[in-house]
């Protein structure tokens, strides 16, 4: 082996240099041409190396460095015409598939300064727990294949650099993340790479590994600096040949002051801030302080609707009841994005077999709105498969009855009423399918007990559901004093934002907060910072809808939430603000639901402890189960740990935690000393609360846990624990606010009239007045009769109304038989207003005076009166206000069997009605509306989960039946009167 060189020919010094382990050869020289290997480097004056070949035959001219890159390459370079082949993906739709975009994150910075350690840690960290497609070109290794032939002279350097920075331009390109760790001296031969990236639209963030050379030198990892000490290096970087620092790195990594923990924490967060971690290529202005929602594409609900009140109106109406209207404002205000609307067919079977659906936010599969098509069963061609499948655990429907179905019929917009009557989204397209109630109770919640809170609402809703895009048409205010904890998901990020929050945290309750959840949140916060976080912000989220009737009223919980935080137990700065969804009680399903609705809004970490979302079963006996928890209450926490569409979001999980007698204190307990600590549940809270339970002394008595005789001090700040004992001390109150529920103003007529109480709660009273002032009875001091005559009048069929229901309005009023003056009140069921929720009347519905349908009177099949005055449901084109007193025109009467009791339906028409001339009997009235009618009485209580009414006939018997009825019963109220019964 001959080395032709002007430093001489030394085989140790090219093994030393190149760290060349074996040179191998042919194990017999007579089976062929022995070949030595081909040794490419230059000198440091930069002399080529000329190597001679061996063979049997003799010796071979010397190699050049041309020959050996490309034997047949040319000396000079030809002229070659190069065109650019561009990509058939683009770089958008190539990152928005992977989920994150290409980045060249060029570590530079002496040897021994921490480069490769902190770049495998890094990649390690990107792709395990991150799940990111992550790379990294380590100096040594780079050199051991793409750069073999270069040296380290300044020009080969030079030259090491600009071949990574292209490789690692094209992988940023496909995508990945880069982690190039070089020495890399050079300050242009780094601004060149960067230049290239910068070039092809890349992101290149340059990070200095800034340590002293004594520290570097006392590391000396690979026992180098040692060499250059003892003479057998020359020209290292940083001793004896130039370092040139970084003016203005991306990321100054002072290694000697930080923890590898807070190097790693400060690179993710310069890539979260730059939206590197996602496929977004506009990464929101909010991130990464907050994380992008579940599927990585934030859907910003458009403001509000473009149709106006008006318009609206001209749509077919659909009522909606507390829950859906709770749905509609967690679909229009995107806490259920992507979502759009009340789900259609498909993706309601999504959400029940896969606790999930598919999205194509990118459309990257042209498929973008694939939920928002009506489900077809026979296309099975759609590539939506290759699309992101999201989070979506509980179903999200719109249960109409049968009557309703018929009036959406195949029209393309409905507007959506809330129980006020008031118009609130409009819905397109609508999709209507069958409500498959026992699937979705099955796969929903796991199992099945009949008196479980929310499989009722589910087994009286009606027999249909409607999918189909919702547009709010206003901002949803529930007018209930408590609106000024309503934030929208995009005034929260507004919030945090302004708070300077680098991480915030939610915990999701429906409970009074006591020292067990502050535990749990400032145990959080601690984690945080732990972390490295400098500014973590807790997001205290109380659920604002349907609860079950024994849960803390809405009102109750926010005022003590808001004294806990006022008296420190809480950070200061904390966020509180009402979540508008309803509870459903499903465990395990339905905490992913909470928690991917706070993903959506940002919430970097959500908080869990025991037994979320979870019930006691009931004592019916028709279940498998009878008592105990319906769920296990570790269940929903392992769970939520494990589940798809977490993204960046961490779950902060807790065991149960204890009293301790010692600090006054909530904390996981200490298995050594079990005597200190004290177990207080919910169901001991309430009943301490409900007695008014005394502070303990210091002291706690041994045997507090069979006595219970005070509230151990730190358990609840005293003010907060005043207003629990307001609460349990006089449940039944009307006053609380049981959960979200739209108030509005009553619509009154006109006239002598007092009001007492709020409407919409059951304190609303409207007393009737006569001209001086005194109250009066609408009952019994308002003539049946125009005249005031007391009989009827030649014409014999046209009577007085007292209007109690305007038409449009859900609110149940009614003359109250058992208050004097017998007001109009707010008719009550378990000490909550009622509503109509079958549909939205199309009549106005009242009572006449002066009748009463004697319990004791007999009709021709044997049916006793209901004991009430005569209903009237009047029918034409006016909005009549509660409290009118009208005079009307009989036009016919449908019997309604109620339990066995007659209860008489008069239809009647102001006479004033454009449309009155031409009505005299049934036969005059649209067909229509006499099978609405006929509908509507038999099925109206269908909604609340009873059975269905019975008429005695589906046919309206005309004016002389009624008029008949109307003269019985006024006897019948003249009778009692004149014998004190009424």
């Amino acid at each position: 082996f001959k080395m032709v060189n002007s430093q001489g020919t030394c085989i140790d010094h090219l093994i030393r240099r190149f760290q060349i382990a074996m040179i191998n050869k042919p194990k017999s020289v007579a089976m062929g041409i022995f070949l030595v290997m081909s040794v490419l480097f230059f000198t440091a004056s930069n002399s080529p190396v000329a190597i001679t070949k061996h063979t049997p035959s003799g010796p071979v001219p010397p190699t050049t460095i041309e020959e050996v890159v490309s034997p047949s390459a040319p000396k000079k370079k030809p002229d070659i015409v190069l065109i650019k082949d561009p990509n058939a993906v683009s770089m958008e739709t190539r990152y928005q598939s992977l989920g994150q975009k290409g980045v060249t994150l060029w570590f530079t910075g002496f040897s021994g300064s921490g480069k490769s350690t902190i770049g495998k840690a890094l990649e390690k960290m990107l792709v395990e727990d991150y799940g990111k497609h992550c790379y990294r070109l380590d100096g040594d290794n780079v050199r051991m294949g793409l750069n073999f032939d270069l040296s380290l002279t300044p020009k080969d350097r030079r030259e090491n650099v600009r071949r990574v920075g292209e490789v690692a331009a094209l992988f940023a390109e496909s995508g990945t993340i880069v982690v190039a760790s070089l020495i890399s001296p050079y300050r242009a031969a780094r601004d060149a790479v960067r230049e290239v990236h910068e070039r092809k639209g890349l992101d290149f963030l340059e990070v200095f590994v800034d340590v002293p050379i004594e520290e570097a030198q006392r590391r000396d990892p690979k026992g180098l600096y040692k060499m250059v000490e003892e003479g057998k290096i020359k020209k290292f970087t940083g001793i004896s040949a130039p370092y040139e620092k970084p003016l203005s790195p991306e990321i100054h990594l002072r290694t000697d002051k930080l923890s590898m923990k807070e190097e790693l924490f400060t690179i993710v967060q310069e890539l979260a801030r730059r939206g590197i971690l996602t496929g977004t290529m506009k990464t929101p202005t909010w991130y990464p302080a907050l994380i992008p929602p579940d599927g990585g594409m934030h859907w910003e609900p458009p403001a509000y609707s473009s149709y106006t009140m008006a318009k609206a109106m001209e749509f077919p109406q659909i009522l909606l009841n507390d829950i859906d209207l709770q749905w509609v404002q967690c679909i229009g205000e995107g806490w259920a994005a992507p979502l759009k609307g009340f789900m259609r067919e498909g993706v309601l079977l999504q959400t029940l077999h896969f606790n999930s659906m598919l999205t194509d936010p990118f459309n990257l599969t042209g498929n973008i709105d694939f939920s928002e098509q009506e489900t077809n069963y026979n296309d099975y061609s759609t590539k939506l498969q290759q699309g992101i499948r999201v989070d979506m655990s509980i179903p999200i429907v719109l249960p109409v009855t049968a009557a309703t179905r018929m009036i959406i019929g195949s029209q393309k917009k409905i507007t959506l009423v809330a129980p006020t009557g008031k118009p609130v989204a409009v819905l397109t397209n609508p999709e209507i399918y069958e409500n498959r109630k026992e699937e979705i109770i099955s796969r929903v919640f796991g199992g099945y007990d009949p008196d479980h809170p929310y499989i009722k609402v589910i087994m009286a809703s009606g027999p249909y559901l409607v999918g189909g895009e919702v547009e709010l048409l206003e901002r949803i205010r529930y007018n209930d004093g408590l609106d000024q904890y309503r934030l929208t998901p995009a005034e929260l990020r507004e919030r945090f934002v302004e708070s300077g929050t680098d991480a915030v945290y939610a915990f999701q309750t429906r409970n009074p907060t006591h020292a067990g959840h502050a535990y749990l949140m400032q145990d959080a916060g601690r984690q945080l910072k732990a972390m490295g976080y400098k500014k973590p912000l807790l997001w205290l989220t109380p659920l604002g809808g349907w609860t079950k009737s024994d849960d803390m009223p809405l009102d109750v919980r926010i005022h003590q939430h808001q004294v806990v935080i006022e008296e420190g137990m809480l950070p200061a700065d904390t966020v509180m603000a009402i979540w508008p969804s309803p509870m459903i009680y499903a465990g395990p399903t339905e905490v992913q639901w909470h928690c991917k609705s706070r993903r959506n809004v940002g919430a970097r970490f959500f908080i869990t402890g025991r037994d979320p979302a979870g019930i006691k079963r009931s004592k019916n006996k028709n279940q498998m189960t009878v008592g105990g928890d319906f769920y296990d209450g570790n269940h929903g926490r392992y769970v939520l740990q494990t589940s798809p569409g977490l993204g960046e979001m961490k779950i902060l999980s807790f065991a149960k935690v204890y009293y301790d007698k010692t600090d006054n204190t909530m904390k996981p307990p200490d298995k050594s000393r079990k005597g200190d600590f004290l177990s207080i549940s919910g169901s001991t809270m309430r009943a301490l609360a409900k007695k008014g339970a005394p502070p303990c002394p210091d002291e706690i008595a041994s045997n507090w846990e069979e006595t219970k005789p005070c509230i151990p001090n730190g358990f609840m700040v005293k003010r907060g624990w005043d207003l629990m004992c307001q609460y349990y001390q006089d449940p039944k109150n009307t006053k609380w606010i049981g959960y979200s529920r739209m108030m509005s103003d009553p619509l009154v007529a006109p006239g002598n009239f007092k009001q007492t109480g709020i409407f919409g709660k059951p304190s609303w009273t409207l007393y009737f007045q006569n001209s001086e002032g005194d109250q009066i009875s609408p009952w019994h001091h308002i003539s049946l009769y125009p005249e005031g005559a007391g009989a009827a009048p030649a014409a014999g069929r046209i009577v007085n109304m007292v209007v109690e229901i305007p038409k449009g309005r859900m609110e149940k009023l009614e003359v109250n038989k058992e208050t004097k003056y017998n007001p109009i009140k707010q008719d009550v069921k378990n000490n909550q207003p009622r509503y109509y929720k079958y549909g939205i009347p199309f009549f106005n519905y009242g009572m006449l005076p002066q009748t009463w349908e004697d319990p004791s009177k007999k009709d021709d099949k044997g049916h006793e009166g209901d004991g009430d005055p005569l209903d009237v449901m009047e029918i034409g084109s006016r909005v009549l206000p509660t409290g009118t007193v009208v005079a009307v025109k009989v036009l016919g009467v449908f019997s309604l069997i109620d339990q066995g009791e007659a209860d008489y339906k008069i239809i009647v028409i102001n006479k004033d009605d454009p449309m009155a001339d031409k009505m005299r009997t049934p036969d005059d009235i649209d067909g229509e509306v006499v099978a609405k009618l006929a509908d509507w009485l038999k099925m109206y209580k269908t909604a609340e989960g009873k059975g269905v009414n019975e008429l005695d006939s589906d046919h309206m018997e005309g004016p002389l039946k009624a008029m008949k009825i109307i003269k019985e019963t006024n006897g019948y109220w003249k009778a009692a009167r004149d014998a004190s019964r009424i």
